[in-house]
């Protein structure tokens, strides 16, 4: 299939949710959360990025992760991944439990399309503390996409994970899988990267940019989605494309954020303040734009 005919499947299916110009929510994806070795990628940033989910928690907003939030073509057993990073994955929790956690599956995680693997890998884990089985995200429903549908306007933004319509990614993700865990894992433990990756092959990023902003010209359909690692924001008069970025990029995160009737393009970092000491800076890179203008 397509990219074009997958997404507007995806998009026929998707759960739909309602919002307002009260609502925050943020945005991110392709974390791919390791097991904290060398093929880690998620490794670099963790500290950035809890400080992200920190202040996002207490600033009241909703979280949506939209695909490869967790690496499971890497690795064999999420509890490694959960083990590596338990401090990201107790901030998660605190979400799902107030409400404010949403989950999007992409082909790195696409096991979770199962609802059985779901139940049995995300409502729970054994915490290797006490040993004993704790909650983790109980009863969550993990998606293929999903519709926000904007109160005021009537007007719905998709969200994806954006790697609908490409054979290896989506059709064929096991054969990928299978190639990942046992022949590009073992190279980038010593340091070569996988040229498959839309995200490290220009020219496969580009074309696939180019299908999901034509599709979302043709529908007129508000997009947000991730799986290309490149952020994209789109400005007055351009077809509404956007692009959330990853949270592996070597010296940042980055993210979309929807607060307050806004949609802005944000960037968290490590940088220094005019005294040298080391500081995360939030900085915005497009935007903001109305969302209600989305839709116009």
């Amino acid at each position: 299939m397509s990219v074009s005919t997958r997404l507007t499947e995806v998009f026929q299916s998707a759960h739909e949710m309602s919002f307002d110009d009260k609502s925050r929510f943020i945005f991110f994806s392709d974390c791919h959360r390791g097991d904290n070795s060398w093929a880690d990628d998620f490794a670099k940033n963790k500290s950035l990025f809890f400080h992200a989910l920190d202040y996002y928690f207490r600033e009241g907003f909703t979280y949506f992760e939209l695909g490869d939030g967790d690496e499971l073509y890497e690795n064999w057993r999420f509890s490694d991944v959960i083990y590596a990073h338990s401090h990201i994955f107790q901030r998660l929790r605190d979400f799902h439990r107030a409400g404010r956690f949403h989950l999007i599956y992409g082909n790195h995680d696409k096991e979770r399309a199962d609802p059985k693997t779901v139940a049995e890998t995300l409502f729970s884990y054994i915490d290797d503390c006490t040993g004993n089985e704790e909650p983790l995200f109980n009863g969550i429903q993990v998606h293929e996409g999903l519709l926000l549908k904007h109160a005021p306007t009537g007007g719905k933004i998709f969200l994806v994970h954006g790697h609908q319509g490409i054979l290896f990614a989506d059709q064929w993700w096991k054969l990928n899988r299978f190639m990942v865990r046992f022949l590009w894992r073992p190279l980038q433990l010593i340091g070569v990267d996988d040229p498959t990756s839309p995200a490290k092959n220009f020219k496969k990023r580009d074309i696939l940019d180019y299908k999901i902003a034509e599709w979302v010209k043709e529908k007129n359909q508000p997009t947000i989605c991730g799986h290309t690692h490149r952020p994209s924001f789109a400005a007055e008069g351009k077809p509404p494309y956007f692009n959330d970025g990853s949270c592996i990029h070597p010296r940042c995160i980055t993210g979309i954020e929807i607060d307050k009737g806004q949609i802005q393009l944000v960037e968290w970092s490590l940088t220094t303040n005019k005294d040298g000491y080391l500081v995360v800076a939030k900085d915005i890179l497009a935007g903001p734009r109305k969302v209600a203008s989305l839709f116009a």
